[in-house]
């Protein structure tokens, strides 16, 4: 594979200014944990959020949860500071709020190039604007530029609906195209793509039906809001033993020799061609 891939199958957002549960925050069974300094943060707070953000990362412990930061927008008062927080502590990426078009992706990458960043850090669009919604295209092409920084797209739901007035319904209805183009665009591009979050924690059994959608949509994984919804959104967005099983099947019939250098093979009755390995490659990735 030329890519390696991480599971980010339940991402959990946890406010900076929360220092109870940011301890708790290396030692979560989520896959990724998004330290918010945006939303979840008050005005008066953020100067203190952002002060937490070494030791957080100080307490980092192996085969933990990557560690991601959402920034305020560069626009704002506490943008520049927050990036630059951020990018002293290499996490594993930096959310950028409210992404209306490629120019805030591309600013934040010319910044983090101007504080001479590790490359590693990858960036993080939230898809949660109209205009956002309009420039998905151009956005993503910017997974295809390894200099831009750009991984994944994350689908801002709750703020979609503020900034549009579309009814937030029980099955999503009024959402679901917008969710589908932010996957299709996250394709195209070569980016990972995540649902945005069942704001109901309390109702795990509607918060597996939008797990389960998610999947079905292309979603690589679900954002969180309670630690409660890390173990239905792993179970949900995990491979299930048939499709490892078959995974396996296709990886082991492309290595035989007789196989070696085909772009096509037959397995079982069925024509399989190295897309599909590289789809069966992934999904072991992630077992």
């Amino acid at each position: 594979m030329s890519k390696s891939f991480r599971p980010r199958r339940s991402v959990l957002y946890v406010p900076a200014s929360n220092q109870k549960a940011l301890a708790k925050a290396p030692l979560l069974a989520c896959d990724v944990v998004v330290i918010d300094l945006e939303d979840a943060v008050a005005p008066s707070a953020k100067d203190d959020a952002r002060a937490r953000l070494p030791a957080v990362f100080a307490g980092r412990t192996a085969g933990g949860p990557d560690l991601v930061v959402r920034v305020n927008a560069l626009s704002s008062p506490w943008g520049a500071d927050d990036l630059a927080a951020a990018a002293a502590c290499v996490p594993d990426g930096i959310l950028l709020p409210k992404v209306d078009g490629p120019k805030d992706v591309l600013a934040a990458d010319d910044t983090l190039d101007s504080l001479y960043a590790d490359p590693a850090i990858r960036l993080w669009a939230m898809i949660e604007t109209p205009k956002g919604m309009l420039n998905l295209g151009p956005i993503a092409e910017l997974g295809r530029d390894r200099a831009a920084r750009l991984a994944c797209l994350v689908a801002g739901t709750n703020d979609l609906a503020k900034e549009t007035g579309v009814r937030m319904t029980p099955d999503r209805r009024w959402l679901i195209p917008w969710l589908q183009q932010i996957v299709l665009s996250a394709r195209a591009g070569g980016l990972d793509a995540l649902d945005g979050v069942c704001n109901d924690f309390r109702d795990l059994d509607a918060f597996a039906r939008e797990c389960d959608d998610g999947r079905a949509m292309g979603f690589d994984g679900k954002t969180l809001i309670h630690p409660a919804q890390i173990e239905p959104a792993n179970r949900a967005f995990s491979p299930s033993p048939d499709e490892i099983a078959e995974a396996r099947a296709i990886v082991a019939a492309f290595a035989l020799p007789d196989n070696a250098g085909k772009g096509v093979i037959q397995i079982g009755g069925r024509m399989v061609e190295l897309l599909h390995l590289a789809q069966a490659q992934r999904l072991l990735s992630l077992v």
